[in-house]
């Protein structure tokens, strides 16, 4: 396939819309939206700080004890962001999870959870210290995966949504 023939941007018009209008209408009015929004940013400060003391663990060796505490208070608010979206979506989309328009992002999800929960044996097994770093290390890039699709998604609602508000071209009269 030739460079130029590939979209330079993303194009709603190109695209099934993320959210039907109930299903927007459902969104918008649900409490689980706001939570979702905040639970997400809470996540994100604790895998930045978490992340930091794993990898401090990793190249100084120091540090361990507070970088395990963090994986698993990372691995706490990502099980309760988990359920807390699992109820989102059943109220926006009738289904707990794998709806649709959040599928791949759903299953990505199950490969974070599943390393997380790794980590968790592997730390309750008294594994050693650099593996569990590792192991954290990759149920991070994972997160950040996940984490990217959900930003995405959120641009494609966005963009959804400014298509729709803006009325479609007229041809010009005589």
């Amino acid at each position: 396939m030739r460079a130029e023939s590939l979209p330079q941007t993303y194009s709603p018009a190109a695209h099934a819309p993320l959210y039907t209008p109930e299903e927007r209408a459902r969104r918008d009015a649900s409490p689980w939206t706001m939570v979702q929004g905040l639970l997400a940013a809470v996540q994100f400060l604790v895998f930045l700080v978490s992340l930091l003391l794993v990898v401090r663990c990793l190249v100084t060796g120091a540090g361990a004890f507070a970088a395990n505490v963090s994986v698993v208070a990372k691995t706490l608010t990502l099980y309760t962001i988990m359920v807390t979206g699992a109820i989102w979506e059943k109220a926006v989309f009738g289904q707990y999870l794998f709806a649709p328009s959040f599928f791949w992002e759903d299953v990505v999800s199950m490969g974070v959870i599943a390393l997380h929960t790794a980590y968790v044996v592997l730390l309750w097994r008294g594994a050693p210290t650099p593996t569990l770093m590792w192991v954290a290390l990759v149920a991070y890039t994972t997160y950040a995966v996940n984490a990217a699709q959900f930003i995405w998604k959120l641009r494609r609602a966005r963009l959804d949504a400014a298509q729709r508000s803006i009325p479609p071209l007229q041809p010009a009269g005589p």
